[in-house]
């Protein structure tokens, strides 16, 4: 089962972006989006790995897991803290923090015996 069209929506609300606006970023035409949300038509490779590197996520994320699930939650925060900064943020700064943020957890669950 593919979540595309499930997080593509998700994606875009918490984002703040109106179907107009996401179909800019990414140059489709809004009505594509649409389409795309409602599950009458499939993205294309491209067009996925278009989606899922304007909102700084892998397109096995993406298509494979369902993103508003509450496990996914400490991470839309550091997408709207990167979203929020994405002038100053490169790709680099973004995996580096994240891979700060996952070792923490592991140590810290580790620390507390929730292996």
């Amino acid at each position: 089962m593919s979540y595309f069209a499930k997080n593509l929506e998700y994606l875009r609300k918490i984002h703040n972006l109106s179907r107009s606006d996401l179909a800019k970023k990414i140059n489709v035409n809004q009505s594509t989006i649409s389409r795309w949300e409602n599950e009458d038509m499939g993205a294309t490779v491209e067009n996925a790995y278009d989606v899922a590197n304007f909102f700084n996520i892998s397109v096995a994320d993406l298509t494979g897991n369902d993103l508003s699930k509450d496990n996914n939650k400490q991470f839309d925060e550091l997408e709207l803290l990167f979203d929020k900064h994405k002038d100053i943020l490169t790709d680099s700064d973004k995996n580096i923090i994240k891979t700060i943020i996952e070792e923490r957890k592991k140590e810290i669950d580790k620390e507390l015996g929730d292996n």
